[in-house]
């Protein structure tokens, strides 16, 4: 049988659990919206007829597929006071983890953009539509459409890997978790509530996902 004094430690976790949760979530959602339109500059960019840009974007994924997402947090958090400016770590989270998921989601939205039919591409130029206009209207759709599962993955991979914010004072799920764990002397309880509270998060964007593509699908 559960102890009641369980039950009501953990309730009283609760309120500062859910402002956690929702920098995460906040944070999350921020770093891979900024990550698309990153990812698919740097796609842009490796199929581009510069041999300095395609070298460029070649760089920039072996760069961040490459190293430890903790070691970019504590340079965009660090190199900048060097500078001799700083700013809050947030913002330094935010900048970090965009950067990061946008070199994987670059490769992959390059699958979704490579599936695409060369004559689409053709009877929008034929039908005089812009490049910018192609992309945006006729490709990047498409892409979303046939790369959602990898992209709610990829998201996901990122709401676990925020975890990893709390070194740069922000106070995210685990940084939360780490708080109450030094002023309760319980770390087996509250780390297990962060845990509840992380595959509450994850579980809920794959079910918005799983909506979503429920919709496009009825839409097709």
């Amino acid at each position: 049988m559960i102890d009641s004094d369980l039950l009501t430690r953990c309730a009283g976790y609760v309120p500062q659990f859910v402002d956690g949760a929702l920098t995460t979530l906040w944070l999350s959602v921020v770093a891979v919206v900024c990550g698309f339109f990153a990812g698919i500059f740097v796609y842009m960019m490796s199929v581009n007829e510069s041999r300095l840009l395609r070298g460029a974007a070649r760089v920039y994924v072996s760069l961040f597929r490459g190293t430890p997402v903790l070691a970019q947090l504590l340079l965009f958090y660090y190199v900048p006071s060097a500078l001799g400016f700083t700013w809050p770590g947030f913002v330094a989270a935010a900048i970090g983890l965009s950067m990061n998921t946008a070199a994987y989601q670059s490769e992959i939205l390059g699958a979704g953009f490579r599936s695409i039919p060369r004559g689409q591409l053709e009877a929008a130029s034929t039908l005089g539509l812009t490049r910018r206009q192609t992309l945006w209207h006729i490709e990047v759709p498409q892409v979303i459409a046939a790369t959602l599962p990898a992209l709610v993955s990829e998201m996901i991979d990122i709401v676990k890997a925020s975890a990893v914010v709390s070194v740069i004072a922000v106070t995210d799920l685990m940084r939360v978790g780490q708080q109450l764990s030094s002023a309760t002397y319980r770390p087996l309880e509250v780390y297990t509530m962060a845990g509840l509270f992380y595959l509450a998060i994850t579980t809920l964007l794959s079910l918005a996902a799983r909506g979503y593509e429920r919709h496009i699908a009825k839409r097709a």
